[in-house]
């Protein structure tokens, strides 16, 4: 008999985990159209009951977003500029209602190569927090993330946060998609960068790009190329193609592989661009209010 549960609190969800396989409902927005017409076959763990796991908070060394937090929830919050990346990313999930619904752990869950809050989330340097009855365990968004659809969650376990460490919330950053339409389309290349100034120089640079790979690779090489760089309009034009070596872009139906590679050359150059121009920016404002 196929069981559906809906607990009201962590330790009664995690119990309930320890006593066999189930499928973890959250938002839905992939589940259900993924179901289709077909029967269903798992066991229900609804945890739209668990309202603790809902929200962004702040610890001494992190800032936290809960498991059951929305796209939405993300684009409402207070967040320093280095997040605006992922503010980005969550107003192109989908519909709006889709953003009302669907959750940022949920997105990482789905481990889609083309899940578009991966880049944003890797330039934060952001971690997802893991909970069992044995105890919680923290995995880099590289560790979480295996593969096309494969995620290193563990029998018994369920994913309650994802982590920011407060030195990576640091800067400013902007988030660049290609798609077939404006809206409401799957990413054909993304791209996330995050940039921070100090007197006048690139004090740090993170660059992620999606959907050019089973999963969203970071940019290491362009990386350490940019920093130390003076901080400078048009510093995107240092991208070239010998950046982007790692990735491995596929063919389907929205585009071919030279064409993703060359697109995500592109909106890289782009992302770089526009997150030094808002740090810059927020550097002349706090210089005015000081």
């Amino acid at each position: 008999m196929i069981r559906y549960a809906k607990p009201t609190t962590v330790n009664e969800a995690l119990a309930l985990l320890s006593e066999g396989p189930w499928r973890l409902l959250a938002g839905g927005t992939d589940f259900y159209p993924a179901l289709g017409n077909r029967p269903l076959r798992e066991n229900i763990l609804d945890i739209n009951g668990l309202d603790g796991l809902r929200g962004i908070s702040e610890t001494a060394t992190h800032l936290v977003i809960g498991a059951r937090t929305t796209w939405s929830d993300i684009v409402a919050h207070g967040l320093p500029p280095a997040f605006e990346a992922l503010k980005e990313a969550a107003r192109e999930v989908g519909s709006i209602q889709i953003q009302n619904t669907g959750t940022v752990a949920g997105n990482l869950c789905n481990a889609s190569p083309a899940a578009d809050g991966v880049p944003a989330l890797m330039i934060l340097d952001a971690e997802v927090e893991l909970r069992s009855l044995d105890g919680t365990r923290h995995l880099a968004l590289p560790e979480f993330i295996l593969g096309n659809r494969r995620i290193a969650l563990q029998p018994g376990e369920m994913v309650t946060a994802i982590r920011v460490p407060k030195g990576s919330a640091a800067g400013s950053s902007s988030f660049f998609k290609l798609g077939a339409r404006r809206y409401l389309v799957i990413s054909i290349a993304m791209a996330a960068a995050r940039i921070s100034v100090k007197d006048g120089f690139v004090e740090d640079a993170a660059i992620s790009v999606g959907a050019c790979s089973a999963v969203a690779q970071r940019l290491h090489a362009l990386e350490a190329l940019l920093r130390g760089k003076p901080a400078s309009n048009g510093l995107g034009n240092d991208v070239e193609e010998a950046h982007l070596a790692g990735l491995q872009p596929i063919e389907d139906v929205r585009g071919s592989a030279e064409y993703r590679r060359l697109a995500a050359r592109e909106i890289v150059a782009r992302a770089v661009d526009t997150a030094l121009s808002k740090a810059l920016r927020t550097g002349r404002l706090a210089t005015v209010a000081a």
